[in-house]
């Protein structure tokens, strides 16, 4: 059984998080062509690490899907933000 991290270790890893998110953003979602800002804010501000496994938080930046619990997966992040800047697109053309 292990023990919880120190809580140096943990604002360490928060911070990488916070990094990684951030240059996630710039180079996989925002340089492929997305470009509204809601969006980009968005993917910008949530800690995608939070809805893997432990096991697999490492990876939760990478531009790619990861399976999560109940056989099912994570998005891939810039087919997320492609979905999303279009559903914006449309919705904001009905108005």
């Amino acid at each position: 059984m292990g023990f919880p991290a120190p809580k140096e270790n943990h604002s360490a890893q928060v911070k990488s998080f916070a990094k990684l998110r951030t240059e996630m953003v710039e180079r996989n979602i925002a340089a492929r062509g997305v470009r509204d800002e809601f969006v980009l804010e968005r993917h910008a501000s949530r800690p995608r690490e939070l809805f893997l496994p432990e096991n697999l938080r490492e990876f939760a930046y990478e531009d790619s899907p990861l399976p999560i619990a109940g056989e099912q997966t994570i998005s891939q992040p810039y087919i997320v933000a492609f979905m999303a800047e279009a559903l914006r697109s449309r919705a904001a053309r009905k108005c």
